[in-house]
């Protein structure tokens, strides 16, 4: 790749890599590009502040031929693309870097146009994994409510008051989030019993004395639009577990240990997933690094490591077999888990960053069943 200019289109609110750039909540979708070290946008008048704020030039549609395109009758996509074509000569931009997640319909009329555009989603990935300091404190913030409602879980679930549901404890914890400035996704995981080993199971339903229940939450910080993400194995009822839990459990404890201290810039993430399977191989549980090739795991350590989050729940870097390597800024989720199907299972998931000398663990709750 020759180029370093860059096109995205689409709105902030709904697009994590424009709002990474313009982190307003505009919810129509304009062209952001950057080249020669310019930076522009073409908003009109209701969204030009905030972006001109940002110190990013406004190009309105209408100094770039808006009147013309609609007088000649020409379609929503054809106006879209007219005026990015026009965006792009006065950016003297003739070949671009483009997300996976530009539209074909505007791709297809910008190359006809003579634009030449490059797909490259690493070139997007690498802007983001490095997280601003806004970010960081949102991120630090949407891991506060987290812990919080996850406290509001263990109660619930550790007194098990007579009916206690799933949906009660979600219900509960969405309003623990809620005052912490943040929001929890309706399909978070309070899974018990078998549901727990079900992987992305929300769980429903009445929680039953004895059993595992798993909690996995992932809520958003309304003002930075960043996300944490967490998870904790409860005893509903409180009472100690089982044989079968327990060992999981430690299993979990002891993969953590291994992989928090192997946590710093330049660290190969598929070195730290396959030191976290390492005693769950000891154990003879099954992983991903054990199992036969082209099979599906149901059981034992059936996913990866973790992943990175940040602007999306799930995003670069890739904790798993694929070679990535740590980079400082990054927030990545560590989630060793074990499972049985028909019985359930225990994940701990923390929340860390990434710096040059180590990780720091943002989630501060304890991970006592």
């Amino acid at each position: 790749m020759s180029t370093d200019a860059i096109l995205i289109h689409g709105a902030p609110a709904a697009l994590p890599d424009l709002f990474h750039v313009i982190p307003a909540a505009i919810g129509d979708p304009f062209l952001y590009l950057e080249a020669a070290g310019r930076r522009a946008a073409t908003v009109g008048t209701l969204d030009a502040a905030p972006v001109a704020a940002l110190g990013i030039e406004v190009l309105d549609p209408f100094t770039l031929g808006l009147d013309d395109l609609i007088e000649a009758g020409a379609t929503p996509l054809q106006r879209q693309a007219g005026v990015a074509a026009a965006a792009c000569r006065a950016l003297r931009i003739e070949e671009a870097l483009v997300p996976a997640e530009f539209p074909v319909g505007l791709a297809d009329l910008l190359r006809r146009d003579g634009i030449a555009l490059i797909v490259s989603p690493e070139t997007f990935a690498g802007r983001r994994r490095a997280k601003t300091p806004a970010q960081v404190e949102g991120v630090r913030r949407a891991q506060k409510a987290a812990d919080a409602a996850m406290a509001v879980a263990a109660g619930l679930i550790r007194e098990l008051r007579a009916g206690l549901t799933s949906e009660a404890v979600r219900e509960a914890m969405a309003e623990a989030t809620d005052r912490l400035g943040a929001e929890l996704p309706a399909d978070v995981i309070v899974a018990g019993g078998p549901a727990g080993a079900e992987g992305h199971d929300a769980g429903s339903g009445p929680l039953r004395a004895g059993e595992p229940v798993v909690v996995d939450i992932w809520p958003r910080d309304r003002a930075s639009r960043c996300w944490a993400d967490m998870t904790r194995t409860f005893v509903a009822g409180g009472g100690e577990p089982d044989a079968e839990l327990a060992e999981y459990w430690r299993l979990c404890r002891e993969s953590l240990d291994r992989v928090h201290p192997m946590v710093r810039a330049g660290a190969d993430a598929q070195a730290l997933f396959r030191a976290s399977c390492e005693p769950f191989i000891a154990a003879g549980k099954p992983t991903q690094l054990t199992k036969p090739p082209g099979e599906p795991l149901r059981d034992g350590y059936f996913h990866s490591l973790g992943h990175g989050v940040g602007l999306e729940v799930h995003e670069r870097p890739n904790l798993g077999r694929a070679r990535d390597a740590l980079v400082a800024g990054d927030v990545i989720a560590v989630e060793p888990g074990c499972y049985r199907r028909g019985y359930g299972g225990c994940r701990l998931e923390d929340l860390v960053l990434v710096t040059e000398t180590g990780g720091e663990i943002l989630t501060d709750f304890p991970y006592d069943l």
